[in-house]
């Protein structure tokens, strides 16, 4: 690894951001992963970006899809964390082992992560082994809680996926 590189990863890695759940549906397929590249990206007009890997079944289904949700995954949702980061879509049904219902376009809403939104994925952006989702919001819920998961709690969940 260069100097650079090295340097740039320490850094990076005293962040703490919050972490999100995407889900999507298309092709009468569902999916969803949990997700820490995520960011507002503009305010007027609001866009949101959502990176989602390469190596997933969520990246593969969101390919067909129009429209992504993007959950505030709760502090005390550990255990969704872990299975929309800890189980891949392609050996388990992640939807069959948490309460959701159909939002909008059938895209499914996690029911313990009531603060989210819908968004139309408006553009798709290759960012290496991640692809930038760029969300026009036009659907959202929020519901006080406590906080958000953040990404030094959420780092200990070993990836559904090879990374």
């Amino acid at each position: 690894m260069e100097p650079a590189e090295a340097t740039f990863q320490r850094l990076v890695a005293q962040l703490d951001y919050p972490m999100f759940i995407a889900t999507v549906a298309a092709g009468g397929e569902l999916a969803g992963c949990l997700i820490g590249f995520a960011t507002q990206c503009s305010i007027h007009p609001p866009r949101f970006l959502a990176g989602i890997s390469d190596k997933n079944r969520t990246y593969r289904v969101a390919a067909g899809a129009t429209n992504m949700a993007v959950h505030l995954v709760p502090e005390d949702a550990i255990e969704l964390a872990e299975l929309f980061g800890g189980e891949t879509g392609d050996e388990v049904n992640k939807f069959e082992r948490c309460s959701w219902r159909p939002g909008p376009d059938g895209v499914p809403l996690i029911d313990g992560c009531p603060s989210r939104f819908v968004g139309r994925i408006l553009e798709r952006v290759d960012f290496g082994d991640h692809t930038g989702m760029v969300l026009e919001p036009f659907f959202a819920e929020d519901e006080d809680h406590e906080g958000p998961l953040r990404f030094h709690r959420a780092k200990r969940i070993d990836p559904g996926h090879e990374a």
